[in-house]
């Protein structure tokens, strides 16, 4: 999963893809360490779905800008527009679930 080091970037790529992924995580948070594996595994059945991976503490802006208040954070955009956030404890299946529905509608 490709890392964002700067708030433009996150921007970026959420605003020119037509199904982008955000991950946001810290460096301290055992969750997010342990799910980050899990969710690039489920990624590679979605390759229209394009990953970023944020650390909240390199991009400090990232909490503001999302209004995010826990980690980790999944957020899936489409061209800008926020279509699902999930936090804290997110379900893979739940996940996997959400991705194929929206993934199916841009086949």
């Amino acid at each position: 999963m490709r890392k964002a080091h700067s708030l433009e970037a996150v921007q970026e790529h959420v605003q020119k893809e037509m199904l982008s992924l955000v991950y946001i995580s810290q460096p301290g948070c055992s969750v997010c360490h342990s799910l980050l594996p899990q969710v690039e595994e489920l990624l590679e059945e979605y390759p229209r779905v394009y990953p970023l991976h944020v650390d909240s503490e390199d991009v400090k802006e990232i909490a503001g800008e999302y209004t995010v208040f826990t980690v980790p954070v999944v957020m899936l955009f489409s061209e800008g527009k926020e279509l699902l956030r999930m936090a804290r404890f997110i379900p893979i299946g739940d996940l996997n679930q959400e991705l194929a529905k929206y993934n199916h509608l841009i086949q």
